[in-house]
C-alpha cells in the first residue's frame, strides 16, 4: 500500500503592504478584507487550501497574521506582488540567567547519586520555594541540572551527589538575592542559607539615580512592551494592551515577573518607606503584554502591534527588554512607523557575552542599551559577581557586565547588574541587558520632562530627532569605549521642581 502524502507543514507569516505597516490608499479595499478568520481562497485566489486563514490583525486595515501551508507562499506572493509575506518569528527577554545545554545525566560519567539540598531564609529559617536552582558539572558546555524548590525550599538532583559542581546558580522569586557558588560538592540534606533583601539598600540604580521627586517623568508617557506589568501597590498603570494572539486584549498584568522588574525600573512610586522608587515615577505608564501565557517568546507580530498602539496612546518612549531573534522586516518596520510619529524606542542589546549587539536592538532607529555595573551594590556570593568584567571605566568600581553585547550599534549603557526593583508579590534583583533598559529610559524620560517645547512638538521624525539630540547632548562617557557605551550613561541630574 504507498504511503499517504505528507500534509503540508503550516507556518505563520505576516502580511505587510510594499513599504511600512500601514497599507497604500490601492491596498485598504484588500487589507480590509482579510478579517480575522478569513480564508485567504475567498480573497487572494480560489486554489488555495483551506488552511490558509487569517489569524490576526493588528486593526481592520493593519498588517495580517496568516497561516499557511508552506508550499503555497510563491502562490499568494505571485497573487498579490504588491505584498510582502514576512515570517513570524519570536523574541526573548533579556535577563540574564545562564541555561543548561546538557543535562547531566545524559553524560557518560560515574558515579551518579541523588542528592537533596534546602535553602532557608539566613535570618528566620523559612523555607525559601520555588527559588530556581542551576548546578554546572561543566559551565563552560553548560552542562548540569536545575529546577525549582518545592513548599519546604527542598530540591533534589538525580545525579549530582558525589560530582563536583563547578558552579551553582540560585534564583529566588523575590525577596532574596540571589547565591552564586563555586567548586563544591553537595552533601545530602545540605541547607544553604538566602540574604532577604532590604528596601533601604543601595543597588547600582540607587546609586546612578538617587531617590527622585514624586514628580519627575510629569506629562511624558512611557510604554513597556513586555511580559505584562503588575500588580503591584508601587505600580500605576494608565492602560495598555495584550496584543497575543488569542488571548484577551484587556489582559496585560504580567504573566512573569520580567514586565513589572522592567516597569518598575521606570516609575515605580512608593510615597511610604515600604516600598521602592523608579527613576522617574511620575510618568504616565503603559503596558503591553507581548509574551502569551506560558510562552517562552514574544512574536514580531504581537510586538508591532504593540508599537502601533502604543503610538496610539501617545507613548513618547517605548521599553522593549528583548531581543535575540533574526533580523525582520516586520519589526524594523513598527520601529521606523513609531520613530516617524515621534515615538522613541529604547532596546536591550542582548546577554551573549560581547557578541554582537542583537536585533531589534541592532537595527538603526532603536537606541541600543547595554548593561554595566558597579562593584559594591551587590552583596558578595550573589550571582551577579561573575558578571564583573574588564573594561573598567574612569571610576575603576565601575565595569562593563561580562554578559552585555558590545557593537558600534551601542547607544547608551546604564546599570544592569543586581537591580532591585518590583515583581508581582514583593521585590527582587535582577540582572541583564533588560534591566540597563528600563533604566535608560527612565533616565530620558526624567529628563524629556523638562523640555515641554520639545513634547508639544508635532509627532513626526523631527520631534523623535529632537528627542534624541537633547538627550545625548546631557549623556556622559563612562570611559569604556564607544563599542562598550555608544556615547555613554544617560545622567542623574537634580530637577528643580515645577512652578506653581
Amino acid at each position: 500500500m504507498p504511503d499517504s502524502p505528507k500534509k503540508p507543514l503550516l507556518q505563520n507569516y505576516i502580511i505587510l503592504p510594499t513599504r511600512g505597516i500601514q497599507p497604500t490608499e490601492s491596498t485598504t479595499a484588500f487589507f480590509s478584507a482579510l478579517k480575522t478568520g478569513v480564508a485567504l481562497n475567498s480573497v487572494v485566489r480560489d486554489d488555495l487550501p483551506p488552511e490558509a486563514v487569517v489569524l490576526d490583525s493588528t486593526r481592520d486595515t493593519g498588517a495580517k497574521l496568516v497561516q499557511l501551508p508552506e508550499d503555497v507562499v510563491a502562490e499568494v506572493r505571485a497573487a498579490q506582488p504588491g505584498l510582502r509575506i514576512v515570517p513570524e518569528v519570536f523574541y526573548q527577554p533579556q535577563r540574564y540567567m545562564p541555561v543548561i545545554r546538557v543535562q547531566a545525566r545524559q553524560q557518560a560519567q560515574a558515579p551518579k547519586a541523588a542528592v537533596q539540598i534546602q535553602f532557608v531564609d539566613k535570618v528566620s529559617g523559612q523555607p525559601i520555594q520555588n527559588a530556581y536552582v542551576v548546578a554546572f558539572t561543566n559551565f563552560e558546555q553548560r552542562v548540569g541540572e536545575g529546577g525549582n524548590t518545592d513548599a519546604e525550599g527542598k530540591i533534589s538532583f538525580k545525579s549530582l551527589g558525589g560530582q563536583t559542581i563547578e558552579q551553582l546558580y540560585v534564583y529566588p522569586a523575590k525577596d532574596y538575592w540571589s547565591l552564586w557558588r563555586r567548586n563544591l560538592k553537595f552533601t545530602n540534606k545540605e541547607v544553604f542559607k538566602l540574604q532577604p533583601v532590604k528596601l533601604d539598600y543601595v543597588d547600582a540604580k540607587r546609586y546612578f539615580y538617587p531617590t527622585p521627586a514624586e514628580t519627575d517623568g510629569t506629562g511624558v508617557r512611557v510604554g513597556i512592551i513586555d511580559t505584562g506589568v503588575g500588580p503591584h501597590p508601587n505600580l500605576t498603570v494608565a492602560g495598555g494592551l495584550c496584543t497575543v494572539t488569542g488571548e484577551n486584549p484587556d489582559e496585560y498584568t504580567d504573566v512573569d515577573q520580567h514586565g513589572s522588574h522592567v516597569a518598575g525600573i521606570v516609575a515605580a512610586r512608593a510615597p511610604d518607606p515600604k516600598g521602592m522608587w523608579g527613576v522617574a515615577p511620575g510618568v504616565d505608564l503603559y503596558a503591553y503584554r507581548v509574551f502569551g501565557k506560558n510562552s517562552q517568546g514574544a512574536s514580531n507580530f504581537a510586538i508591532i502591534k504593540a508599537i502601533e498602539q502604543a503610538v496610539a496612546d501617545g507613548c513618547d518612549v517605548i521599553n522593549m527588554s528583548l531581543g535575540g531573534g533574526s533580523p525582520d522586516e516586520a519589526t524594523q518596520d513598527a520601529i521606523t512607523y513609531a520613530f516617524d510619529h515621534g515615538t522613541i524606542a529604547f532596546v536591550a542589546t542582548g546577554n551573549d557575552g560581547r557578541q554582537p549587539v542583537s536585533f531589534p536592538a541592532s537595527f538603526s532607529l532603536s537606541l541600543a542599551v547595554g548593561a554595566m555595573g558597579r562593584k559594591g551594590t551587590f552583596p558578595a556570593n550573589t550571582t551577579d559577581a561573575p558578571n564583573v568584567a574588564a573594561p573598567y571605566g574612569t571610576d575603576p568600581k565601575n565595569f562593563v557586565a561580562e554578559f552585555s553585547n558590545i557593537g558600534p550599534e551601542v547607544d547608551f549603557i546604564a546599570p544592569g547588574v543586581g537591580i532591585l526593583s518590583t515583581v508581582p508579590g514583593g521585590y527582587a534583583p535582577m540582572s541583564g541587558t533588560s534591566m540597563a533598559c528600563p533604566m535608560a529610559t527612565g533616565a530620558a524620560a526624567r529628563l524629556l520632562a523638562t523640555q515641554p517645547e520639545t513634547l508639544n512638538l508635532p509627532r513626526s521624525s523631527a520631534r523623535s530627532e529632537a528627542f534624541i539630540k537633547f538627550l545625548t547632548s546631557k549623556v556622559k562617557s563612562m570611559g569604556f569605549g564607544a563599542i562598550y557605551e555608544g556615547q555613554g550613561l544617560i545622567p542623574y541630574e537634580p530637577i528643580a521642581p515645577p512652578v506653581v
